[in-house]
């Protein structure tokens, strides 16, 4: 096997949750030109009906499915749909969760709870009901989407960051349980140019992120895309536990909220 061959995916199974739009369908797509056929989960049919659309053109097969993460008896009838379409599943990809940014005094208990429940119980939840299907594969592999504010600091993003940080130590935690036999990773993107960032993009807000980025540009989905594939492949067989960061070399946020000092 050349290195090349090593990011194929031929013969496998994925379910990505969370791959309607943005870093989910571009990973849903990545993951089918590599050769694998693809289970879409998402909360609009349109979307998910688009992405399918593209992964059969690609001459794999596809499976599109209108979800909710916060469903927990949908997670697993959706994950049993897969098996049964497919007969195997080999590889989760979680690209569930976001909280909006707010000052810590107007954070209240329950923001708290959702952005744990949202950036790290649900896509825990999927990879538990998972399991016991991965466990027959013979190269089994779990990707999380994570953020660069699960490491980094930025002022506003005190909720969002909380639920980032406990899915990265997640995937160490469960590295360690999982090994030798199932691989569990994450990427941590930066900025990265999605639909979701559109919404509050301007010109202004587009020079401050290229200007504090090391890089001097935002991410594309693709960049992210690249290594989802790579962690989810073969050409990752030796790593675990990792927190992969795909961010520009950001050492801090670049996007932080203008609220006023205590």
């Amino acid at each position: 096997m050349t290195v090349l061959d090593s990011f194929r995916m031929d013969g496998r199974v994925a379910l990505l949750y969370g791959a309607g739009r943005g870093i989910g369908a571009a990973s849903a797509l990545a993951l089918a030109e590599a050769g694998a056929d693809v289970a879409i989960a998402s909360r609009t049919q349109e979307q998910v009906d688009k992405i399918a659309a593209q992964v059969r053109e690609m001459g794999r097969r596809a499976l599109p499915i209108v979800a909710d993460a916060y469903d927990a008896e949908a997670t697993e009838a959706n994950v049993d749909r897969v098996v049964e379409e497919f007969g195997r599943l080999d590889t989760i990809v979680s690209i569930t969760g976001g909280t909006a940014p707010s000052p810590f005094p107007e954070t209240g208990d329950d923001a708290l709870v959702d952005a744990f429940r949202s950036n790290t119980l649900n896509g825990l939840r999927l990879v538990r009901v998972a399991l016991p299907h991965l466990a027959k594969s013979d190269a089994p592999s779990i990707v999380f989407v994570s953020s660069g504010l699960g490491r980094i600091v930025g002022r506003g993003w005190l909720a969002y960051g909380m639920g980032k940080a406990a899915l990265d130590h997640s995937v160490r935690l469960l590295a360690a349980e999982f090994s030798p036999r199932i691989r569990i990773n994450a990427v941590a993107p930066g900025a990265t140019m999605t639909d979701g960032l559109a919404t509050v993009m301007t010109p202004e807000v587009k020079e401050q992120l290229e200007r504090e980025t090391p890089m001097h540009r935002l991410g594309t989905v693709e960049d992210i895309a690249a290594g989802v594939l790579y962690l989810a492949s073969p050409a990752s067989a030796y790593v675990t536990g990792h927190i992969l960061a795909i961010d520009g070399g950001l050492l801090k946020s670049n996007m932080d909220m203008p609220y006023p000092d205590f």
